[in-house]
């Protein structure tokens, strides 16, 4: 019989091993590619505005740092990836953990770019979809990429959690 603390341990344990699979794909991008990894405490930042009511800016590097914005921005980006796991198992349930499949683990991860293009990115200053970037078409690609990385990270994920738990 299926349990919430199936789901919740199910959750945790791919989103945040989906999450681990972007961060190792950053590193080999910077390595190999000279491509710079996200920053994630401009994320921090643009988050630690929000209980002051400021949620848009017109350059998140230009406004003022937030002491521990760098903590901020690398939590939020894993309890992202958790919540991004969860909507996988929503809407395909612990059938999935049982029999990963690629599919649905690559439509959740390419379909989660909507995230950054119309919340994240425009929030930041950087418009919708990096319009406001000075190559915005490399940025779309590299949000694709990541995303695209993400969701083989979920099925990846998928396996490893199946294997740990013997669903």
């Amino acid at each position: 019989m299926e349990t919430i603390v199936d789901y919740l341990v199910c959750t945790l344990l791919i989103g945040a091993g989906a999450t681990a699979v972007t961060d190792i794909w950053g590193v080999f991008r910077r390595r190999m590619l000279g491509i710079p990894a996200p920053d994630y405490g401009l994320v921090g930042r643009w988050l630690a505005y929000f209980p002051r009511g400021r949620f848009r800016h017109d350059r998140i590097a230009a406004t003022p740092s937030v002491q521990g914005e760098r903590l901020i921005g690398w939590t939020a980006h894993y309890l992202i990836g958790i919540a991004f796991a969860a909507l996988l198992l929503a809407f395909w349930g612990l059938d999935w953990v049982r029999r990963p499949t690629l599919g649905p683990a690559l439509i959740v991860g390419i379909g989660t770019v909507l995230a950054p293009f119309l919340l994240m990115q425009p929030g930041m200053g950087a418009g919708i979809a990096a319009s406001r970037t000075p190559r915005p078409a490399a940025a779309r690609i590299q949000s694709l990429v990541m995303h695209a990385v993400f969701g083989i990270g979920l099925y990846a994920a998928g396996w490893v959690t199946r294997s740990l738990l013997a669903l």
